[in-house]
């Protein structure tokens, strides 16, 4: 269980005061810095050069930590992450959560096909590299794993989130396993990733998207709330294990429900 207060929210009256500094802040992040990334990932990079150490990772993680501080969200990371081929298996509770992970460590995630829909989140996720899954749909589902599986043997990293979609953010529901068997495949470790919002976790409710709220509704929504300490922790790495992707799914969604869990 994740700790949350479910408490009625005192009036938030500086609300409006947020969305007056922020969103001139959010245009010049779109307008200014925007372009520059685009040049920065645009531009040829070294494939012998650490994937982290590249300009394009460099200006994804620039950009991104810069989005997440607009919100009013300060990152951190907590652990480290893998170099090279690794697949990380992360919680998922809202659209934000790519930025988040992108801001520590830039991979190429597999999400739902409707998040190239989004707009700018959209955008710089299909610029980074995203794999698109249309949900229901068996073929899509197998060309995803087969790229996925490519972009590991390619000693690339991938994330991806094995709830299947974002949940209320008070529970880490249990993991499909099925898409850990790329790592199987391609012979690299899985390493579990925990997003944690507010301290000890205490925001996941609050980031979440409420029952029926569109994407538009919870990125206002965010854009006005209060600030607080967001943290990415980088957890044990599991190998891989023939046959045992269950196993290695239900070992990663542990390693984060207890993280969320805290102290």
């Amino acid at each position: 269980m994740v700790n949350s207060d479910h408490s009625p929210a005192p009036a938030d009256h500086l609300r409006p005061l947020r969305y007056l500094l922020r969103t001139p802040l959010l245009l010049l992040h779109l307008s200014l810095v925007l372009p520059v990334v685009i040049v920065a990932i645009s531009l040829p990079q070294r494939r012998d050069r650490d994937p982290r150490d590249r300009l394009d990772a460099r200006a994804i993680r620039f950009w991104q930590g810069g989005l997440l501080r607009i919100f009013g969200l300060r990152p951190q990371r907590v652990g480290t992450p893998l170099p090279g081929a690794v697949l990380f298996v992360a919680n998922h509770v809202s659209w934000i959560d790519i930025s988040l992970l992108h801001s520590q460590h830039a991979v190429g995630f597999v999400a739902k096909a409707e998040i190239a829909r989004w707009p700018l989140v959209g955008w710089m996720a299909s610029r980074a590299g995203t794999i698109y899954h249309r949900r229901g749909s068996e073929n899509s589902l197998r060309e995803v794993m087969g790229r996925a599986g490519d972009r590991l043997r390619d000693g690339r990293p991938v994330g991806v989130f094995p709830e299947g979609g974002t949940g209320d953010g008070r529970t880490v529901r249990v993991f499909h396993a099925r898409i850990l068997q790329t790592a199987v495949d391609a012979q690299v470790p899985v390493q579990p990733v925990a997003l944690c919002y507010g301290v000890n976790a205490s925001a996941q409710t609050q980031v979440a998207f409420a029952h029926g709220e569109s994407f538009l509704r919870n990125f206002l929504r965010l854009l006005g709330d209060r600030g607080r300490p967001v943290q990415v922790h980088f957890l044990a790495p599991i190998p891989p294990v023939a046959g045992g992707r269950r196993g290695m799914a239900d070992d990663a969604r542990t390693q984060i429900a207890r993280t969320l869990a805290g102290p």
